[in-house]
C-alpha cells in the first residue's frame, strides 16, 4: 500500500466561513456554488456546506465524501493561496461522481477569470 495520499486542509471554523462569504468572490452552476478568497497560507483550504434540507445525514455525508475525494484528487486545479467553500445545491441530490466533478471543474474555470 503506497503512501502517496494527497490531502488538503479543511475549513472548519464558523468565523472562517463567514469571512469568505462576506469578502470572497463566487461562481455557481445548477449543482454547486463555490466561494473563493485570498488567504495568507500556501496550500488551498476547502470547506463544505450542505443544508439539512438536502436529505438525511447519510445522503449529506455521502455527497460530502464524493466532493472531498474530487478535491483531493484534483488539488492542482485549486489555486494556491486561496480558501474555498463549496456549497451543495438541492439540484445535486441525484448527482453522481462524474456530474459533481464536471460541476467543480466548470466553476473553478469561471472563478479564474
Amino acid at each position: 500500500m503506497g503512501n502517496n495520499k494527497k490531502t488538503f486542509v479543511s475549513l472548519k471554523k464558523n468565523t472562517e466561513f463567514r469571512k469568505i462569504y462576506n469578502a470572497g468572490s463566487s461562481a455557481a452552476d445548477r449543482f454547486l456554488v463555490i466561494y473563493k478568497l485570498k488567504s495568507i497560507g500556501g496550500e488551498p483550504r476547502i470547506g463544505f456546506s450542505i443544508s439539512k434540507k438536502f436529505g438525511k445525514a447519510v445522503k449529506r455525508n455521502r455527497t460530502k465524501r464524493i466532493l472531498r475525494e474530487i478535491c483531493r484528487l484534483n488539488l492542482d486545479r485549486f489555486e494556491k493561496g486561496f480558501n474555498y467553500i463549496i456549497i451543495v445545491r438541492m439540484a445535486a441530490q441525484n448527482c453522481d461522481y462524474k456530474a459533481l466533478e464536471k460541476s467543480v471543474f466548470r466553476i473553478l474555470e469561471k472563478l479564474k477569470n
